[in-house]
């Protein structure tokens, strides 16, 4: 990595190092366009190739078939909270949601403006260190849909395998975990994820969602906020955040070069288990989630003591390990290494990590 920090942040990440370099070359002159595709029409040929090789790359990493629309939105993560009950609340506006921490909540506080909205299952009580269970007899007979947000960065839980909803419609938040494991896009009725954690820069969010959940928005939805309408344009009803999507396609391309999907979760897995194996034994550091519901993504762990926690972190930065601090409503630390994060980045994590413990003891 050299000159490169290690960038543990949880958000906006660090990208494929193979994709900024070719960004870079590209920056001023993309293509033989003699243009940057910041400075380029959403509306010339060049752009629309663009975003329709975007769109068919991740169509075929993710599997996802021709019954769903893949749109590129803006507005991030927050925006879904509102658009996803505006458009699926369309029978008994009913919905149930799991609580598995900050944004799970955020996203069902939002969607209690717009209909008949209960938490199903909440973390809450051990501080969202663990997966709630719930059995399909518990969801409403009646729900919309059932709501969960798939990883869930600040806490570093994750669902390992997909929650038995029956015949119920499943919508899932997966930002900080998409692309990074073989999803049955088929189980889901609309996923969502915001671009900054593991595809792009901040600025697009991409939408994937049946056709038949699409053009059911109440008469007086505010436009922006119907999926039909950028269905039907495209994701083109007005310009589009084009250098992000450009970016996601970009890594999308990298990512096939690879292996896809199966090849990136090989390396996730190896690279988070090697992370978890040493806190697993360590003395002095302790990981805070339950063993069966880690984060590959993200992995949270304390020492025990606060102070120590920022000294820690603070040691890290000398060393050109970045953005290590948990987040501010849980304190210790989080590593968030996401797809981009290079496995030396984690060996130079863990040589650290021994370093402090047997500097501190």
């Amino acid at each position: 990595m050299g000159y490169r920090a290690i960038n543990f942040s949880a958000g906006p990440s660090t990208l494929p190092e193979e994709v900024l370099k070719k960004a870079a070359a590209e920056m001023l002159n993309y293509e033989g366009t003699g243009e940057s595709v910041m400075e380029m029409s959403h509306r010339s040929a060049e752009f629309q190739k663009i975003i329709d090789d975007a769109e068919q790359n991740l169509r075929d990493l993710m599997n996802i078939p021709d019954d769903y629309y893949v749109l590129f939105l803006q507005g991030g993560g927050t925006l879904q909270f509102s658009m996803v009950p505006i458009n699926l609340l369309t029978n008994s506006k009913k919905a149930d949601y799991i609580i598995t921490g900050n944004w799970a909540k955020k996203a069902y506080e939002e969607a209690q403006k717009f209909g008949d909205i209960r938490a199903l299952a909440s973390s809450a009580d051990k501080n969202f260190s663990y997966i709630p269970k719930f059995k399909k007899e518990d969801i409403r007979e009646d729900v919309d849909y059932v709501y969960v947000c798939y990883n869930n960065t600040i806490y570093g839980t994750h669902y390992n395998e997909v929650p038995d909803v029956g015949d119920h419609l499943l919508v899932a938040d997966m930002s900080s975990c998409v692309l990074s494991e073989e999803i049955d896009v088929t189980k889901f009725g609309l996923i969502y994820a915001g671009a900054q954690k593991n595809v792009a820069p901040a600025g697009v969010t991409i939408v994937i969602v049946r056709k038949d959940l699409v053009g059911h928005a109440p008469e007086n939805t505010p436009i922006y906020l119907d999926y039909a309408i950028h269905a039907k344009k495209g994701s083109m009803y007005n310009t589009p955040p084009c250098y992000s999507i450009y970016m996601a396609g970009e890594v999308f391309k990298y990512l096939k070069s690879i292996g896809g999907v199966k090849e990136m979760h090989e390396r996730d897995v190896r690279k988070a288990g090697k992370l978890y194996d040493y806190l697993d034994h360590s003395e002095m550091f302790t990981p805070t989630v339950a063993k069966e519901d880690r984060s590959l993504m993200n992995v949270t762990f304390v020492t025990g003591d606060p102070e120590l926690d920022k000294k820690f972190v603070a040691g890290a930065r000398e060393r050109g390990m970045l953005n290590l601090a948990g987040h501010r409503t849980t304190g210790g630390m989080r590593a968030s290494i996401y797809n981009a994060m290079p496995e030396e980045g984690v060996d130079a994590l863990i040589a650290y990590m021994k370093e402090f413990e047997d500097e501190n003891k």
